[in-house]
C-alpha cells in the first residue's frame, strides 16, 4: 500500500511540473515574435524600427518564420512588470547577464564602457582611467554608473560632470547631450556604454573616437555580457533562443559591427576578432 501511495505521489508531482511547464510555455506567442522593447532608446531601439535590436528581432523573427510584434514601454521603473511580466511580449533583445527579474538566454555579445574623446585631442591615446593626463579634466559621466567608481578612486569625481542615469528618452536624452558637450569643449572625455557610444558616434560625430575601457582591473567591472531576456520559468523558450543565437552568432556580429557597438571577448580583456 505504501509503495503504491508513494507511486501516486511522484506522478502527481511530474503532473504538477508538466502542468507548469504547459503553462509557461503556453505564454509564449505562436502567431509573432513579441518584443518588449524602448521606442525612444536609440541606437538599440526605436519606434521607427532603425537600433540595432531591431535587426536582432528581424533576424531572429525570419529564423522562426514570426512576424515582429512590438510592446513598447520606456526603459525605467517597471518595464519587465509591464511588459513580459505582463505577458505583452515574450523577450527583451538585450539584457545584462545575471539579473534575476529574467531568465537570461546564453549571451550573444559582450562589450564594455568607452572613453569617448576627440580624434585629434590631447587624450586620444589614454585607454586606462588611471592615466595621469586625465588629471584635472572635466570628464563627462552617467551618474551611479560603474566608471564614476573608478573616477573618484582616481582623484578625477570632483571635476567630472554627472548626466543624469534614468530618465524617459522620449523627454531627455543625456548620451547625445555628453557628445554634444564633448564637440563643444565643455567636457574633455565622455564614458560611455559602448553600445550606446560606438553607434552614436559612428553615425553622428565622426570627429570623435571610442576607447573601450579594458585595463581597469578593480572592481566594479567595466565589461558585462548581454543576453535575451525572458520570463522565469520558460525554460523551453529561452532554450530554442540559445539554439538561435548559437546558429546565427556571426550574423549577429555583423549587424553588431555594422552599427558601431564595440565587440570584446569574453572575459573583457580584448578586442573580439569578427573576421572569423
Amino acid at each position: 500500500m505504501r509503495v503504491w501511495a508513494k507511486s501516486l505521489l511522484v506522478i502527481g508531482f511530474a503532473l504538477c511540473g508538466l502542468t507548469a511547464q504547459a503553462q509557461t510555455s503556453d505564454l509564449v506567442s505562436k502567431t509573432a515574435f513579441r518584443v518588449c522593447a524602448d521606442p525612444a532608446n536609440a541606437p538599440m531601439s526605436d519606434r521607427d524600427e532603425n537600433g540595432f535590436e531591431n535587426r536582432l528581432a528581424e533576424l531572429f523573427a525570419a529564423q522562426l518564420e514570426l512576424p515582429v510584434q512590438y510592446e513598447w514601454y520606456p526603459m525605467s521603473t517597471g518595464f519587465i512588470r509591464n511588459t513580459l511580466r505582463a505577458n505583452k511580449c515574450d523577450v527583451v533583445i538585450g539584457y545584462a547577464q545575471g539579473h534575476e527579474m529574467v531568465l537570461n538566454t546564453n549571451h550573444y555579445f559582450t562589450s564594455a564602457y568607452t572613453l569617448v574623446t576627440k580624434r585629434d585631442g590631447a587624450i586620444a591615446d589614454v585607454d586606462t582611467l588611471s592615466d595621469a593626463r586625465l588629471q584635472g579634466l572635466h570628464l563627462g559621466v552617467v551618474a551611479g554608473s560603474p566608471p564614476a567608481t573608478h573616477l573618484a578612486r582616481n582623484g578625477l569625481i570632483a571635476d567630472a560632470r554627472a548626466y543624469n542615469l534614468v530618465v524617459d528618452r522620449r523627454h531627455e536624452s543625456p548620451i547625445p547631450d555628453m557628445l554634444q558637450d564633448l564637440m563643444a569643449d565643455e567636457i574633455d572625455g565622455a564614458l560611455i556604454w559602448g553600445p550606446i557610444s560606438g553607434p552614436l558616434v559612428k553615425a553622428d560625430f565622426p570627429e570623435l573616437q571610442v576607447t573601450p575601457l579594458l585595463k581597469e582591473t578593480l572592481p566594479p567591472r567595466l565589461f558585462f555580457r548581454i543576453t535575451m531576456g525572458v520570463r522565469q520559468g520558460e525554460k523551453v523558450w529561452q532554450r530554442q533562443l540559445n539554439s538561435l543565437i548559437r546558429r546565427n552568432q556571426n550574423e549577429i556580429n555583423a549587424i553588431l559591427t555594422d552599427a558601431g557597438v564595440p565587440l570584446i571577448n569574453d572575459m573583457g580583456t580584448g578586442l573580439l576578432d569578427v573576421s572569423q
